[in-house]
């Protein structure tokens, strides 16, 4: 007799996610390296109900297997419609023209936690320096579409700020990955905040591309005290971007159903406070 694995079984009672708030668990990282379980419990107390993760290492999630994280997510009252794992050279086999056991392990656990985007939140270094190497990387991310999509799953992307200052022949990094990947097979999150530091702008992205951004980083930005980048995030309305102006502009052009919160910088504030405070900014716009 034939059993189902423990993904198909997912699969078979997943129902895709409508409209959402949810939260970049890399939002409040320390905490959950110090403690993953009362950590979350303070989110889903707070109101949040939706989680991405960004802690996928060893076929784990901050820890926990995929069977045992979703489980404790669900004795949360939290689900998680997506996650982030960077798909790199790694996760591909060139002799064999086919996805290496690492990455068919990550969508796998992905659909067991019931994920509806295995999303990769960078690109190798190399791979976007080259062309034609970068091309062919387009078409890999739509053969993960491909294999995301017998799971009842989508791949997506997640853009930095890279993508709005390197070009390649002239073209933008952003506009080759983005005419070079098939929209239904890779979706694109935009995170609206990262993209600033590279030069890109939210609005004029959302409209070049309408309806190819399922997915967005809510983010806010002001200017940095220290470091490389111009900007770091900071409270939702406290920075330089129009947060809810985009977070409209992406539910009425750019496709959005998941509005996904996250703030990596505090300004001397809690992490988890901040967190809070964004949440309820987000219910205040009308968003919940």
């Amino acid at each position: 007799m034939a059993f189902a694995s423990p993904a198909m079984e997912a699969l078979a009672t997943k129902a895709k996610y409508s409209k959402l708030v949810g939260i970049q668990l890399y939002s409040i990282r320390e905490d959950l390296k110090v403690d993953p379980m009362g950590s979350l419990t303070k989110l889903a107390e707070m109101g949040y109900k939706y989680v991405e993760h960004a802690n996928y290492v060893n076929h784990k999630f901050y820890g926990w297997p995929a069977t045992e994280f979703k489980k404790r997510l669900d004795d949360l009252g939290l689900k998680m419609p997506s996650g982030h794992t960077v798909m790199g050279k790694l996760h591909w086999d060139d002799s064999k023209k086919e996805f290496t056991d690492l990455w068919k392990k990550t969508v796998e656990d992905a659909a067991i936690c019931g994920q509806e985007f295995v999303i990769s939140p960078s690109i190798d270094g190399s791979i976007r320096k080259d062309k034609s190497m970068l091309l062919k990387y387009m078409d890999i991310f739509n053969q993960s579409g491909e294999l995301c999509q017998k799971f009842g799953m989508k791949f997506g992307y997640h853009n930095h700020d890279f993508e709005f200052s390197e070009k390649l022949d002239g073209e933008l990094l952003y506009d080759l990955m983005l005419n070079n990947t098939d929209p239904k097979l890779v979706t694109q999150q935009l995170d609206i905040g990262n993209m600033i530091n590279g030069g890109g702008v939210p609005g004029e992205i959302l409209k070049k591309f309408p309806g190819r951004f399922v997915s967005m980083h809510v983010k806010d930005e002001i200017l940095a005290a220290t470091g490389r980048e111009k900007y770091e995030s900071t409270v939702l309305g406290k920075g330089v971007i129009d947060v809810l102006a985009m977070v409209k502009l992406g539910d009425s052009l750019g496709g959005t159903k998941h509005f996904i919160i996250e703030q990596e910088s505090y300004q001397g504030k809690a992490a988890i406070d901040c967190v809070k405070e964004d949440l309820q900014i987000m219910k205040k716009w009308g968003y919940k």
